[in-house]
């Protein structure tokens, strides 16, 4: 159970998630209520008026997006045992738990979140951990007059993002905005119910486009704003000078708990995916084309493979029978482009196809050798498991082992034994590391204790002996090591450069 204003997530320690969160646990989609159509939105797509001299007062704008925006209250009832006297405490150690206060007491918490009406018969947008694990929600109008009782229609926790349906008709529906057609420098405002004081709007420009890689969501593209956001805001809207939406608050940097001028919003194209998934579908399904992608392009790796720049998505290996292997996908494979899209990174790709559906065909251009090719292929459905794979090693222990040539890495060949031990694919093939040297270039680099070699210098590595006779023979600045890396038979290959120029 996870209670408070916020809390730290993510590989960032600052990084905190603004509303109150009652539980751990996936709200399932709700089909009390849901029809097969989209909600109706108000959208206007059109890009901001940039040229527009600088305004003296949002009070219009304001007045017209407030009503808009809505508090939302969640309630969790917590089982648990009574707080006892110590000294019965001390005799339930003797007589057993039937003695006086050991029956379950239940307890409620309560959670404070803001969110976004986004059609006048009734659906809320907000996000996912402002309503999670709850057992009861309710919206409350901005003028505090109207309160309803709320239906999850469905929740998507690797975008955080939520929908509500409350029963009602002729809301003030907000107008929904492109966020592609946002630009850094652009004006915004925030509004909220920061720590249950009121509506409260803020002012800010957009700070940054595309943020993501802290660890908070699966999907994250985020908003990045200098708007004052805080625990309370979470849920609530991101509009730009014009009052359109063009995000859901979710998420701020800091150090203190409360606003330091670093805020994030999930863009409205995504949430709106969401959304339109949630209602046609019941749920969100997603594109896959089974990769496994290098989490950064360094310019080590720009020079290993002669890569033009370290833009693109680095193929480190495919799945088995996924639509990519079946297209001719294979590790080393520089992916550029997918529909005539230009991909920057492995994120970007990883969002472009989790907003494709499945059975949809893409075209996908990438670099071999220097060489442009392009592959046709159909998209596969993401598996649930793969939304969530994480999870990192902890080093192991020694055993029997030869030592590698790269300074301070001693390898072990990968039986049938150790492959049932560490629950190893039988797709993965190579050496075990069983020691890397602190002091070590490979450690240096990141390799670990349990990692698996599979190539080295692009060559494949079958046994302890090729991976010495590979590494006695590498030559240049950089060991470019192929290391599949996983815990309990889930995991994925990426390439990592080791340094070869200097001695440690």
């Amino acid at each position: 159970m996870r209670a408070g204003l916020a809390w730290p997530v993510g590989r960032l320690a600052g990084v905190l998630v603004l509303g109150l969160v009652l539980q751990e646990g996936r709200i399932a989609a709700q089909t009390a209520g849901r029809s097969n159509a989209p909600p109706r939105v108000k959208l206007e797509d059109t890009p901001l008026n940039r040229d527009l001299k600088a305004r003296t007062s949002f009070a219009p704008v304001v007045k017209r997006v407030a009503p808009s925006v809505v508090n939302i209250y969640s309630s969790l009832t917590i089982r648990d045992r009574a707080m006892g006297n110590p000294f019965f405490d001390d005799l339930r150690r003797f007589f057993g738990d039937q003695f006086g206060g050991s029956e379950p007491r239940e307890r409620k918490t309560q959670g404070l979140g803001s969110g976004v009406i986004v059609s006048s018969d009734g659906y809320i947008l907000t996000a996912n951990h402002v309503v999670e694990g709850a057992d009861k929600v309710k919206v409350a109008m901005a003028s505090g007059e109207k309160e309803f009782e709320a239906r999850v229609i469905g929740a998507d926790p690797p975008t955080d993002v939520a929908l509500l349906k409350i029963d009602a008709e002729d809301l003030p529906a907000i107008t929904i905005a492109d966020s592609d057609h946002l630009e850094v420098g652009d004006l915004v405002l925030a509004i909220g119910n920061p720590f249950a004081v009121g509506q409260t709007v803020t002012q800010g420009i957009v700070s940054g486009m595309g943020r993501g890689g802290f660890g908070i969501n699966v999907y994250e593209n985020f908003i990045q704003t200098d708007a004052a956001i805080n625990p309370g805001n979470s849920g609530g809207a991101l509009v730009d000078a014009a009052g359109r939406l063009v995000g859901i608050n979710t998420a701020i940097f800091s150090r203190s708990g409360g606003n330091m001028g670093v805020g994030f919003a999930v863009p409205i194209n995504m949430a709106r995916y969401v959304m339109d998934r949630l209602v046609t579908d019941g749920k969100v399904t997603r594109g896959y084309l089974g990769v496994y992608l290098q989490p950064e392009i360094t310019p080590a790796l720009v020079k290993a493979f002669h890569l033009p720049d370290m833009s693109g998505a680095l193929v480190t290996g495919t799945e088995r029978d996924s639509p990519a292997a079946k297209a001719g996908l294979k590790e080393g494979d520089l992916i550029v482009e997918v529909n005539g899209r230009k991909v920057s990174d492995m994120r970007q790709l990883q969002l472009t196809v989790s907003q494709a559906a499945p059975g949809s065909k893409v075209t996908v251009k990438f670099l071999r050798e220097g060489k442009e090719k392009t592959a046709a292929m159909m998209l596969g459905k993401l598996p649930e498991t793969l939304a969530t794979r994480g999870g990192r090693r902890q080093p192991g222990e020694k055993g029997a082992s030869e030592t590698d040539s790269l300074d301070g890495v001693e390898v072990t060949d990968l039986d049938s034994a150790t492959r049932r031990q560490l629950n190893i694919p039988s797709n993965v093939h190579g050496v075990l590391v069983s020691n890397v040297e602190e002091s070590s270039n490979a450690a240096e680099a990141g390799l670990r204790p349990r990692d698996i070699i599979m190539e080295i210098n692009r060559h494949a590595v079958g046994n302890a002996e090729d991976a010495i006779e590979l590494s006695e023979k590498a030559e240049g600045e950089t060991i470019l090591l192929r290391v599949w890396r996983g815990s309990g038979g889930r995991g994925g290959s990426f390439y990592l450069p080791v340094d070869n120029s200097k001695h440690k």
